[in-house]
């Protein structure tokens, strides 16, 4: 049966109650081991193993396989499933009360949970205002779009709700075609029209989305003529670092930025403890002290790390013990550099074998090197 199973207990919770009848289910159907199972269910034996960890619930479809291998009926179990689910999203148990967003960016309704980048929101603040052409830089994972959107847009939304509401705030990304699409809320008005900004995220897709260099140069020249005087927009570029120089390949571009723009960097040991601490506070929830030195010990100064560390404090979350976030929590989700691979492999585990082979096909097309520029990040 291969290394016993971690004790459970199924008063802890409907995903740890679910998880206990299935180790039940299979110790009186003899205790096949995970790999014995594996054949029957269609599913890894690392995955049909996660199902009875009692961590998170397993999908409905694994559950099956689980019970299948077991020689359950999966029909009779769909229900104590669905009653799981729904218990789990009920107590929180469910990521619905997850105070930290994994690999999704930050978005307004975020705000609360919005913590260590202060420092930077003023400093960006303070850009907006003394420029109405402005670029903020960051390394991909820096937390660019986080730090717009729930740090920059609450704040210009409080700016618009102090001028009385007529002020107008636009966010978009450029796409293919930049100016086709969004030249009619850049050209200027011939009839005064209400202060706005206009903030274009992942300003890089310019040069690798819009293939056309004179749709490209006009929509580039939209967004200058914010600099003049008749003008009542206020422009903010968020760019990856690395496409710096392409900024400079417009020389009036490149003018316009000098001395107007800030580079995103890496959180200071003090932002980083405000980042774990503080949304679990928010939650209702305590971090232990061990965790949080580990954890400022495996980002401090690691560039691009903020996707991975949001990822692991969701996974140390669906491991906590009570309202405890824990050290032993965090490395059983692999930490900073393990968690985001566990899940992948889990995620790839549960493929079937023809869907494993398109998922690899693609992934070996996404980090093949482009000719044309940097590659995706």
């Amino acid at each position: 049966m291969g290394r016993p199973e971690r004790p459970l207990d199924p008063e802890a919770g409907p995903v740890q109650r679910l998880a206990h009848e299935l180790r039940a289910l299979r110790r009186a159907a003899g205790g096949p081991s995970y790999r014995e199972m594996a054949r029957e269910a269609g599913f890894s034996a690392t995955t049909l193993s996660q199902a009875a960890a009692g961590e998170r619930l397993p999908s409905l479809a694994v559950l099956q396989g689980y019970v299948r291998a077991c020689g359950g009926d999966p029909g009779d179990w769909e229900p104590r499933w669905k009653e799981a689910e729904s218990a789990a999203a009920m107590s929180g148990d469910g990521d619905d009360g997850a105070p930290y967003r994994g690999l999704a960016r930050f978005e307004p309704g975020d705000r609360h949970l919005f913590f260590g980048r202060d420092r930077m929101i003023e400093e960006l603040c303070g850009l907006v205002s003394d420029h109405r052409l402005a670029v903020l830089f960051g390394a991909s994972g820096s937390g660019k779009s986080s730090l717009l959107r729930a740090g920059m847009i609450p704040r210009l939304r409080e700016e618009i709700a102090r001028l009385g509401g007529t002020a107008v705030l636009r966010v978009f990304t450029p796409g293919a075609r930049p100016a086709q699409t969004y030249g009619r809320l850049l050209a200027p008005s011939a009839e005064a029209g209400p202060v706005g900004w206009v903030v274009v995220d992942q300003f890089e897709e310019v040069f690798t989305l819009c293939r056309d260099r004179a749709e490209r140069a006009r929509f580039i020249d939209l967004l200058l003529a914010a600099r003049e005087p008749a003008s009542r927009l206020r422009v903010l570029l968020i760019v990856r670092a690395d496409f710096y120089a392409r900024c400079a390949e417009h020389r009036a571009l490149a003018d316009a930025l000098s001395g107007a723009g800030m580079l995103l960097g890496p959180m200071t040991a003090d932002e980083l403890r405000e980042a774990v601490v503080r949304p679990a506070q928010a939650a209702g929830l305590l971090v232990e002290r061990e965790l949080t030195a580990r954890i400022v010990e495996d980002v401090l100064d690691q560039p691009g790390a903020l996707p991975m560390l949001s990822h692991a404090l969701l996974e140390t979350w669906r491991r906590r013990k009570g309202r405890l976030l824990t050290l032993a929590g965090y490395e059983a989700a692999g930490g900073v550099r393990g968690a985001i691979a566990a899940t992948a492999d889990e995620v790839y585990d549960a493929f079937s074998p023809a869907r494993a082979e398109t998922a690899r096909n693609l992934l070996l097309r996404l980090v093949e090197p482009g000719r044309s520029g940097p590659g995706p990040g």
